[in-house]
């Protein structure tokens, strides 16, 4: 039990909706990316659910991470592909976790660690296809293409991926995404001459999968479309792709209370009521995640009334307007679009920002409440 005023509600039955619609799409295996608590919306119950739906591979950012979820599913397959140098990675190897080799010094020390613990290192090699962000490019990959096979000849790898990331999927009339899975495919040719044969060649993040068939090879790596938020809502909104919110942000009002005219309103009165008004305290502020950028731009639902921000949104909570408003009554800050409700990318628009980052920082304060 919880005193807090708030809850993150988090859905079993649209995550498995969510699963299931994405996964008609592509002929593909699926791997769903839990990395930073799985988008905000708890590690433990996401994977559990996830794993309960048929789902085997998960992808996370961060080596801690991944030791994390190995706690909570023992037999899964796990993927990290962020570590510096000197991590554990022998950890992550007796802890029977997927390592990406993006760099030259990355297979040093994967190398290492794997003749040190005797643990053949399963390894998904990473190359940069056009984002200039992580991975070898194309030209390192030839270089150590070699050595990567013969490292596998003698046992201290098993080559289980080649794999990159697209830069502008979410953009379908770019023509970047066709050059990266050009500048793929070359990758491919290079491990081939190499004699590396991996299992899985996996490029398309959501994005890819909803937009880009040809992306899709052996394996999709499903994040944010997960977890329902659509990754362009400009180009398919999630409720037209079929997605459902799997997390839902309410609280409770703390206060209701008429106001004259010329009221001014929290920090610096950037609003100022313009008749008599009846405003209410919602209990919720940029110190839970609440993105300051939305203050006099969002709105709350309460009830059937769609109740507007007024002023700055504070660190602990924000005022909104609306009649009728009481005490006790609760808010929905975004939910699913069928609800009736605020989303994640009406909050996203307000703020000038992503989705993404409106479930992802919602505040580990705010009690999660799975089913």
């Amino acid at each position: 039990m919880t005193d807090y005023p708030a809850r993150a509600l988090i859905s079993r039955s649209a995550l498995e909706n969510n699963l299931n619609v994405l996964r008609s799409l592509t002929a593909a295996d699926a791997m769903i990316v839990v990395k930073a608590d799985a988008y905000g919306h708890g590690l433990e119950w996401i994977a559990r659910w996830a794993h309960a739906a048929g789902i085997n591979w998960f992808g996370v950012a961060q080596l801690t991470e991944a030791l994390q979820l190995r706690q909570h599913l023992p037999h899964a397959r796990i993927l990290t592909w962020i570590f510096t140098p000197g991590a554990d990675l022998a950890g992550a190897l007796r802890a029977d976790v997927d390592l990406s080799i993006g760099s030259r010094w990355a297979l040093e020390e994967i190398e290492a660690a794997a003749r040190a613990t005797g643990i053949t290192a399963r390894v998904h090699i990473k190359v940069d296809t056009g984002m200039a962000r992580g991975g070898l490019s194309l030209a390192e990959f030839a270089d150590v293409a070699d050595t990567i096979a013969r490292l596998a000849a003698e046992g201290v790898v098993d080559v289980v991926g080649l794999w990159s990331h697209l830069a502008c999927a979410d953009d379908p009339d770019s023509g970047q995404t066709m050059r990266q899975i050009d500048a793929f495919e070359q990758a491919r040719g290079i491990a081939q001459q190499s004699g590396l044969t991996p299992s899985l060649f996996h490029l398309a993040a959501s994005a890819g999968t909803l937009w880009h068939p040809a992306a899709h090879y052996d394996m999709v790596r499903l994040g944010i479309a997960t977890y329902g938020v659509s990754p362009n809502p400009q180009v398919q909104p999630a409720h037209e792709i079929g997605l459902q919110a799997v997390m839902r942000v309410e609280a409770s009002l703390l206060t209701a209370r008429d106001f004259d005219a010329a009221t001014g309103v929290s920090y610096g009165h950037t609003y100022v009521t313009p008749d008599r008004a009846r405003l209410a305290v919602v209990p919720l502020g940029y110190a839970d995640g609440i993105p300051r950028h939305a203050s006099n731009r969002a709105s709350v639902q309460v009830g059937a009334a769609r109740c507007p921000i007024r002023g700055r949104i504070c660190m602990d909570q924000f005022i909104i307007e609306g009649e009728d408003l009481a005490a006790g009554q609760k808010a929905v800050l975004f939910g699913d679009y069928a609800d009736g409700v605020p989303t994640a990318d009406d909050w996203a628009a307000a703020a000038g920002t992503i989705g993404y980052e409106i479930v992802t920082r919602i505040g580990a304060r705010v009690p999660r409440v799975g089913g």
